[in-house]
């Protein structure tokens, strides 16, 4: 991957993982990014997953060749960036380890040594010059570790984001859709942390990047704008496309025909939708799409005086990342007691700023004519 001159790219591609953080399908693998600065002193950006630490320290030999690197910048404490920090400082001794204050804490816990003899403590407004290039440090605590520091690199305008704008996917599979799989990694796991990350968002807009170089993914160089107005939109809980977001669970089918009856209806009225079933889609696809869209339908049945399991799972992931500024409607079903619409509401009482349809539909067992009426009602409300 071409960064410029001076700046090389040291990282690695892991199509070994199936889930990233035990949770997050992965089925193109995973990027670990790690870059040099090369200049009279020579700075490592981050270190990357334990398991390739022989990789990572070789394509450093690569690039720098007999020139010994003198820091280690660690932007973020995650294993899968810092695995491979005390290897380093065992291979380099001379090297410096620059970091915030958190971080190094983190590293007395994870390698039995803070570096004491060589830290250097990194906060908002510090600097470390390599020569040429400057390294302007950025507090980024929450995005999405306390920890996490950002840099920004003055001569080249480069901005060493940590986790910030990485996507799921390793960097040698084609993808031209960067903002899908971007959204997903974002909504699942920075997604609660919206308020800190547009406190950063501020930061960043007073300062002239060129490049965004994350710690997964690809990096920016052209049309940094979309980016960064996409950053914006997902952490201050706007949505990004006018349109309707259907989540069923159905034991029997009945509660599918429903939300697809409706889903019908939408298209008819040019409402663009998404429609998927929470017991058998990927469930942070189906968070990035309640997320990415203004409304959100929530159709299922009553399961033991309350909700569906894989629908009380799914509000669940919605609530800790709080979900919030949307329209949302409701579709019940229950065989002799239909209790789920009022579960669900009280499931999303912690939300703020949701309004719900006036329309409610609840069905018993089976859709009847008047059932698709309602339906209609709620399709009217909702393309409004």
């Amino acid at each position: 991957m071409e960064i410029s001159e001076s700046i090389k790219y040291v990282g690695v591609d892991d199509h070994n993982i199936d889930l990233f953080e035990g949770q997050f399908a992965v089925p193109n693998g995973m990027a670990y990014n790690s870059y040099v600065i090369i200049d009279e002193k020579c700075a490592v950006m981050d270190s990357v997953d334990g398991a390739f630490g022989d990789e990572w320290l070789s394509h450093i030999e690569g690039v720098l060749g007999a020139q010994k690197p003198d820091f280690l910048v660690v932007h973020h404490m995650e294993m899968d960036h810092s695995a491979n920090v005390l290897r380093f400082a065992q291979k380099y001794p001379e090297a410096k380890i620059v970091a915030s204050k958190v971080a190094f804490a983190m590293m007395k816990n994870m390698f039995g040594t803070d570096f004491s003899d060589r830290q250097i403590v990194a906060a908002e407004g510090f600097s470390l010059s390599l020569g040429k290039h400057e390294l302007r440090f950025i507090a980024a605590p929450n995005v999405h570790w306390p920890e996490v520091l950002m840099s920004f690199e003055s001569a080249e305008g480069v901005l060493f984001s940590a986790d910030a704008f990485g996507k799921f996917g390793a960097n040698n599979v084609a993808d031209d859709d960067w903002a899908c799989e971007a959204r997903r990694y974002y909504f699942g796991i920075v997604g609660k942390f919206g308020q800190n990350v547009q406190a950063v968002l501020k930061k960043v807009g007073a300062l002239n990047v060129a490049k965004i170089c994350p710690l997964h993914g690809p990096v920016l160089s052209e049309n940094l704008e979309h980016y960064l107005s996409l950053y914006d939109i997902w952490s201050s809980y706007k949505s990004e496309t006018e349109g309707v977001a259907i989540a069923y669970t159905s034991v029997y089918g009945h509660t599918k025909a429903a939300a697809e009856k409706l889903c019908g209806m939408l298209k008819e009225r040019g409402v663009q939708t998404a429609i998927f079933d929470l017991a058998r889609s990927d469930i942070h696809e189906c968070v990035e799409d309640a997320f990415r869209y203004s409304k959100l339908v929530l159709a299922t049945t009553t399961y033991n005086g309350a909700i569906f399991p894989a629908m009380q799972s799914f509000i669940a992931k919605l609530t800790e990342r709080n979900f919030q500024n949307r329209t949302v409607a409701f579709i019940e079903n229950g065989s002799w007691a239909p209790v789920a619409a009022k579960n669900m509401e009280n499931a999303l009482s912690s939300c703020k700023n949701l309004q719900f349809c006036q329309n409610k539909i609840t069905i018993k067992i089976a859709m009847t004519g008047e059932n698709e009426k309602q339906l209609s009602a709620l399709a009217d409300e909702l393309s409004a």
